[in-house]
């Protein structure tokens, strides 16, 4: 089975310079636990994921700091730059081996430089759980 069979296509993404606040926001609003940051192009730049977040807040000294946090930085300044792609053609085993080689949840689908889906660990267990894989 390929990446493309259980991907999930139409991403929302995030510019560099959106507050962390509409970062919060977006998460929330999709449903999800990271989310690509692109440039203008679509081109990806990194991801910023709830752990980003948390592990900033924990570190505020204080609820100023975080109330700063959240309106005044930006999502580039949190972000894991780089994240690791995969593309729509390469199999199921390869992903779920780059997840838990990267230890990460997701990888983002990339196509000539573009975001096309999003493969995550709940998506392969969840088609090994129900006889697809």
């Amino acid at each position: 089975m390929r990446v493309a069979e259980l991907m999930h296509t139409g991403v929302r993404a995030l510019g560099p310079d959106a507050s962390v606040a509409e970062a919060v926001v977006a998460l929330a609003d999709a449903h999800v636990s990271g989310l690509p940051v692109v440039d203008r192009r679509g081109r990806l730049l990194g991801v910023i994921s709830t752990s980003d977040v948390l592990e900033a807040e924990a570190e505020a000294p204080d609820s100023k700091a975080r109330t700063t946090l959240l309106d005044e930085t930006t999502v580039e300044d949190l972000m894991t730059p780089r994240p690791i792609t995969i593309t729509p053609d390469s199999t199921i085993q390869e992903a779920a081996r780059q997840m838990l080689y990267a230890d990460v949840k997701r990888l983002f689908v990339e196509e000539e430089g573009q975001v096309v889906g999003v493969i995550s660990q709940t998506d392969i267990v969840s088609a090994v759980a129900n006889g697809r894989l």
